[in-house]
């Protein structure tokens, strides 16, 4: 029997799960079963399970059903448990260094054996953690003042009746698994059932104690606990309150220990009551008034209400007074922040221009489109867009342009030119607003609204605020207040592979909906046909017959202009042979890539569509551009020229080692990258094996019918289970190279 089970459940966490899941196994003490909880629909979540499970025999998944709720989910975990304590983190928690060989030091000094009922062993050992703010500020210690008042050694709960389970979390304990199972605990169902659970684990335990020093780090999201949203949920809590107060009267606590429980609870009850959004004025009104008669009906005897303004709402509760409650409240309630902000685009008569749109009604049919701040009409938002025109003619698309982009849109394409009268009445007035960046900060998310966040890549570079911790990096960046306030603004994020979904809540902390359609984009590399690749090669000027290199090196944050990474072009094209011409592609960045020399080397930085020159080119050369990922989709060779890894990797920070796990051959030097070419192994069967690997991870959802997803699931509003399934890997024909290579 393992000393612990570990229980983590996994729903709606992917984006730390991994985190929290190596912390366990990170642990120097390893006497522990790892039991994470898994339900279907959150695919990425189970992926970092099964990766885990694959690798470590401690961990040991079991299902749950959504519907099961977090309680469920736990409950599940209790009963697959075999270890002699039982540990809970949400996938959000991580243990701290060493949490594992604390607990087991102080459980060994409590004394006790689990295995012999005439040596009592503590039935809860409650410990210290923190609440940690999502940017890893100041982190509060919640616990420590309750534990502090505690008994040092083991003892009964009623030396300590302040210790009532309610302000302490499931994840602050390490519990028996014999008293739990013998007394039937569990956790009960709804929402807040921590508050339940630890009320009932506080009235029957017989033996307690505390260990005081943190163990569990909590990571508090940015968008908050789900639980303080708005919404019926938080009647819940009253279900919680009744039942531990109707348990501890059935247990015949003393009024001592009924005290603290009751004042905790209705402290919480009170919280939700009084908070200005977590309630509608119906909900609060009927909140309150089951809150007083379960006031009224558990009160123990000679109970003293605390003083002060909390002291006036236990009389108010007392007395049933709904209107004189929301009389106090409306008193209390702070002026600051209740007057809408009003935009702030630049120039006063804008500004009104702007406001008077806003006044106006949402257009139920208007979507507007920008990709790459206004570059032109390119990337996600361009392959929707045309998706739109097909399946939902009845919209009306507007493509935002930079002044004197407007020639890059196609002529039969509607626009708008960024910072013009039309552009701020097409913003406030649109239904939809489709962006593969950010709008400007001065943009109004209008309730009704709706923001789709497209993305252009896949992260293998640190993003959003993960950046935070790179000082080159944060410092171009600038504010990460301003950021998070344009994250606020989504509704929906496209994600292409279940490592995306990962790092773009980790990136962009927020509450929008994950769309894990693929990318729209990359569509046209399981639609296009040899005769769309031969058309864009005329177009590009690959001569016929030439094995086409495309070079695409990423930003570099540390450089002011583009490097070609120390590559000479005509060298590299000498020594790899006759056949081979060379696109140089530079990072959106910059206007031209500066190719010089013979025809032999065609810029193609300016050509509008990325997805075009991926179509051209027979193999891709690339450094840690997230083009490798769009171009995995063709399945045809890539070289990775990593001459600046280490550099890169620790200024501009990166989600996974590259190195470790390749799309194709890893080469350090020009000498090497030539030397791939002439011996064909830039297209042999290890570059195979390696790339059908990167596949596997990262071209998880592109099937060609991405587009189709995100207008039917966005714009036209079909349900999730209406949508075209993703076709599996193995089934999909990307589009044909002009030149196979020959495998070495």
């Amino acid at each position: 029997m393992p000393r612990f089970s570990i229980i983590v459940p996994s729903h709606g966490v992917a984006g730390r799960l991994s985190q929290a899941l190596d912390s366990v196994l990170a642990q120097s003490f390893g006497d522990f079963e790892l039991i994470p909880v898994r339900d279907a629909p959150d695919l990425a979540a189970a992926d970092v399970v099964e990766t885990r499970a694959e690798r470590d025999s401690r961990v040991a998944p079991v299902d749950s059903p959504p519907s099961a709720g977090l309680a469920g989910a736990r409950n599940t975990g209790m009963r697959a448990a075999t270890g002699a304590y039982l540990l809970f983190l949400d996938g959000d928690d991580v243990l701290t260094p060493g949490a594992l060989a604390a607990l087991d030091a102080r459980l060994a000094e409590t004394g006790g054996d689990p295995g012999d009922p005439r040596d009592p062993c503590v039935d809860v050992l409650y410990f210290e953690h923190e609440r940690v703010p999502w940017w890893e500020g100041d982190p509060t210690n919640p616990a420590a003042p309750l534990l502090a008042k505690a008994p040092d050694g083991p003892f009964p709960p009623d030396r300590a009746p302040h210790l009532t389970g309610v302000r302490l979390p499931a994840w602050s304990a390490v519990y028996r698994r014999a008293f739990l199972t013998e007394r039937r605990l569990a956790f009960p169902e709804g929402h807040f059932t921590d508050v339940g659970f630890g009320a009932l684990v506080a009235a029957r335990a017989e033996r307690v104690a505390v260990l005081r020093s943190v163990v569990v780090r909590h990571l508090v999201r940015r968008q908050g606990s789900r639980l303080n949203l708005p919404g019926e949920h938080h009647a819940d809590l009253l279900d919680q309150a009744e039942l531990a107060l109707v348990h501890a009267a059935e247990q015949g606590l003393p009024a001592e220990r009924r005290g603290p429980l009751f004042e905790q609870l209705f402290a919480a009850i009170l919280k939700t009551a009084t908070h200005p959004r977590r309630l509608t004025r119906r909900e609060r009104r009927d909140f309150f008034r089951r809150a007083s008669r379960l006031y009224r009906l558990h009160r123990p005897a000679g109970f003293r209400r605390p003083g002060g303004r909390l002291g006036v709402q236990h009389r108010l509760l007392a007395s049933g007074s709904y209107p004189g409650f929301r009389a106090l409240r409306a008193a209390n309630r702070a002026v600051t922040g209740l007057l809408r902000r009003l935009p702030r685009p630049h120039g006063l008569r804008t500004r009104l221009l702007y406001r008077h749109h806003l006044r106006r009604p949402l257009d139920p049919n208007l979507v507007v489109y920008c990709a790459y701040w206004g570059r032109g009409y390119a990337c996600n938002p361009a392959a929707i867009h045309a998706k739109a025109r097909e399946l939902a003619p009845h919209l009306r698309g507007v493509f935002l342009v930079e002044p004197g982009q407007a020639h890059t849109v196609p002529k039969d394409v509607d626009h708008a030119v960024i910072g013009s009268r039309r552009y701020w009445e097409v913003l406030a007035r649109a239904k939809y607003l489709v962006n593969n960046a950010n709008f400007a900060d001065g943009v109004v998310k209008r309730p009704g609204s709706v923001h789709v966040q497209t993305q252009h890549g896949t992260p293998l570079k640190t993003m959003g605020v993960d950046q935070s911790t790179y000082p080159v990096v944060a410092a171009a960046t600038g504010s990460f207040a301003r950021l998070l306030r344009r994250v606020d603004r989504w509704d929906y994020n496209l994600s292409a592979n279940r490592h995306s979904t990962r790092m773009w809540e980790r990136a962009f902390p927020g509450s929008y909906e994950h769309l894990e359609y693929g990318y729209p984009r990359n569509d046209v590399y399981c639609t296009a046909t040899a005769d769309d690749v031969a058309r864009v090669r005329r177009e590009l000027g690959v001569p016929e017959g030439k094995t086409a290199v495309l070079y695409a090196p990423t930003h570099r944050d540390w450089a002011t202009g583009f490097d070609a990474g120390g590559l000479d072009l005509e060298a590299f094209c000498e020594a790899a042979g006759e056949d081979v011409v060379v696109l140089l592609r530079a990072h959106y960045f910059y206007d031209r890539g500066g190719a010089r020399g013979s025809g032999r080397i065609i810029d193609v930085t300016a050509h509008r569509s990325s997805e075009d020159v991926c179509l051209a080119a027979d193999a891709l050369v690339t450094d840690y551009s997230s083009i490798m990922f769009d171009y995995a989709n063709l399945d045809r060779p890539i070289v990775v020229y990593a001459d600046d890894w280490d550099v890169y990797r620790e200024t501009r920070g990166v989600y996974f080692d590259l190195m470790a796990a390749p799309p194709g051959p890893v080469v350090r030097s020009p000498e090497e990258l030539a030397g791939v070419f002439r011996d064909g192994s830039w297209a042999g069967d290890e570059a195979a094996a390696l790339r059908a690997a990167f596949r596997e991870r990262f071209c998880e959802f592109d099937d060609g019918r991405a587009a189709e997803r995100v207008v039917r699931r966005v714009l036209l509003g079909e349900p999730p289970q209406a949508l075209p399934p993703v076709l599996p890997l193995a089934e999909r024909v990307p589009a044909p190279a002009a030149v196979t290579p020959v495998r070495s």
